[in-house]
């Protein structure tokens, strides 16, 4: 946990909503979104979910979303009044006050902020009765409120108690709007905030944001200015993850959420450094990098199947076979200052797990660093699996090694020196 609260939407994960929430907790997140699909197709009651929540340390911060909230026709909103006030009976279950209310991108959509101020301050007294609140987000491609000043300005003119707004990152940056605007909100009316990266794309902004969003550092956002001028205004509620991404939707739940966790660790740290932000203690501060130099080494695991024939590449590529180390099953090639070992044996430490023998696979890359103890501290801070390993074959115990998992497969390793000249 860190001094600002955590959470990510539940549409950004894989699995059932059960998995998630084990994945939300397991990697560190304070709390989550529940996305309502996730909820539908749960076999468990909101009541039920709320317990399991609670019993992993969890809070259930958000339900969302409350779409097409206002209409142009009478008729069709005290229709969506009675909708309303079936999901507080929903939130009211599952132990969650705060609602996410977008911008309607109907045709049929109220075009008229006076109007509009109207039926939002009737939705956020129904809300009040029940001791819920509502954060109106402006959609990026709403047909009439399509900016966070705009939603902030119908906020501010109902002056509900139960009303307040929902900052997202991608609906603001991807429009190309100014952030700066956001200090202007007072950080008690900012209800929730909504984080998420994406690369520039030229397509249409609502599948843009329905398939292309990432974490904060995977894309070409500046979080950093958005979160600073977040922070500026005073908000202090949770900083949350709404990633819409395929892939995500496909991958490993645990490792997804893991690295979603760490995502905004990092943007925490990126916004501390931006000139314009108010100093926040509560900004997560890990330790600083160490030094870091060229890659020195490759560990590759070929199994016995491939080991010949990858062998055969590397001297193709003006490789030398220099050592061979019996015990490990490990050869040696070297050029210049660079070391490639091929490793030949199957289910062993320097064997990337869970790769097929036949296939080779890149298990260790090694870089020179005169520091790896500040990067092994680093990165526990930042919950990257870390260690302190010695290399098989190195005659000096104590020239230990530094290894971060990069994937499942994959580590990195920080040594101070090459350890060829010690193979036997």
């Amino acid at each position: 946990m860190t001094a600002i609260a955590t959470s990510v939407a539940t549409v950004s994960l894989s699995g059932s909503l059960d998995e998630k929430m084990r994945a939300i907790a397991e990697a560190g997140f304070d709390g989550f979104e529940v996305f309502e699909p996730d909820l539908i197709s749960s076999p468990d009651l909101p009541a039920d979910i709320a317990k399991k929540a609670a019993d992993l340390g969890l809070t259930v911060d958000l339900y969302q979303p409350f779409r097409d909230a206002d209409s142009d026709d009478p008729d069709q909103f005290a229709r969506n009044l009675v909708r309303a006030e079936r999901k507080f009976d929903v939130m009211e279950q599952l132990g969650c006050d705060l609602l996410l209310v977008c911008s309607s991108p109907l045709a049929g959509a109220v075009r008229e902020d006076d109007k509009l101020i109207e039926q939002m301050a009737t939705l956020a007294e129904r809300a009040h009765r029940r001791g819920l609140r509502l954060a109106y987000e402006a959609l990026a491609w709403g047909s009439h409120v399509d900016t966070y000043r705009h939603a902030w300005d119908i906020v501010r003119q109902v002056d509900h108690p139960a009303l307040g707004t929902c900052l997202d990152s991608f609906h603001i940056l991807s429009r190309g709007d100014d952030p700066s605007g956001i200090r202007e909100i007072p950080g008690e009316k900012i209800f929730f905030l909504q984080l998420a990266d994406a690369p520039h794309l030229v397509m249409d902004v609502l599948q843009w944001s329905r398939h292309h969003r990432c974490f904060p550092g995977q894309g070409n956002f500046d979080l950093a200015t958005f979160g600073a001028d977040v922070v500026a205004s005073g908000y202090t509620g949770p900083w949350s993850l709404e990633i819409f991404n395929d892939v995500f939707r496909h991958s490993d739940t645990g490792r997804t959420a893991s690295d979603a966790h760490r995502s905004l660790l990092h943007l925490q740290e990126q916004v501390r450094s931006v000139d314009t932000v108010v100093p926040n203690p509560d900004l997560f501060s890990p330790p600083p990098p160490g030094p870091i130099e060229n890659i020195v080494s490759l560990r590759i695991a070929a199994g016995p199947a491939k080991a010949a024939q990858l062998g055969t590449t590397l001297r193709h590529l003006g490789f030398d076979l220099t050592a061979a180390h019996s015990e490990h099953g490990l050869s040696l090639f070297t050029q210049g200052p660079l070391a490639v070992a091929v490793d030949t044996t199957v289910d062993t430490l320097w064997t990337a797990p869970g790769v097929p023998a036949h296939l080779p696979a890149l298990a260790q890359i090694g870089v020179r660093s005169e520091r790896p103890d500040l990067w092994l501290t680093r990165a526990r801070a930042l919950g990257v699996l870390a260690a302190t390993v010695t290399m098989p074959g190195v005659a000096d115990a104590t020239d230990a090694v530094v290894r971060l998992a990069v994937t499942g497969a994959t580590s990195l390793d920080l040594r101070t020196r090459d350890s060829a000249g010690a193979w036997q």
